[in-house]
């Protein structure tokens, strides 16, 4: 039996983007809960279904700095994750990208390259931001190719910035411009 299915905000190959289903907060807080899952997305503290509702419930505001969307699997018919683009600086042309698979099974599979590919083309083409940052942990080399795939540079490294696991590990920074990405996608085509 298939999940309930909000509309598709932006349409993949092997996934969809679409608004956050307030429906699915306990499969949500389950995701955030899960050691494996939270190790480096680094919810240090539990998160509560109420918690949860709260913090989508707030997010309205003047100016939009944050927009999330559920990562929906299309041949499963189910939701497999999140991702948002936060940190929105309007005047700087700015933004920052995040996103948890929380179905581990789903893990190396391309979604979270597929993932960061469509969030790239909305932020240029429909946000109209000029740069995008994002952050992986030197540990989590998925991530690190996932951006690197898409074009992100690494930009540098913050030593021993993060306690994990009984360590302190780096944090890398990478970024990807607007320009740099047209170039690459004139390259594909």
């Amino acid at each position: 039996m298939a999940e309930s299915k909000i509309p598709t905000f932006i349409s993949g190959k092997i996934i969809d983007l679409l608004p956050m289903n307030p429906n699915h907060v306990p499969l949500y807080c389950q995701w955030e809960n899960n050691p494996k899952v939270r190790k480096y997305d680094r919810n240090e503290f539990p998160v509560t279904v109420e918690e949860s509702k709260k913090f989508l419930e707030s997010g309205e505001s003047r100016v939009k700095t944050r927009i999330m969307f559920e990562i929906w699997h299309k041949k499963d018919q189910k939701p497999i994750g999140y991702c948002e683009v936060d940190a929105i600086s309007w005047v700087d042309h700015r933004a920052h990208l995040r996103l948890i698979i929380g179905e581990m099974e789903y893990w190396g599979k391309g979604i979270c390259t597929e993932t960061i590919k469509l969030l790239t083309e909305y932020v240029f083409n429909e946000l109209n931001l000029h740069k995008i940052a994002a952050e992986a942990f030197a540990p989590n080399k998925g991530s690190q190719r996932c951006f690197e795939e898409n074009g992100f540079k690494y930009e540098g490294k913050l030593k021993e910035n993060t306690y994990v696991d009984g360590e302190f590990i780096d944090l890398l920074k990478y970024c990807l411009l607007k320009d740099d990405w047209l170039k690459i996608k004139k390259q594909d085509n």
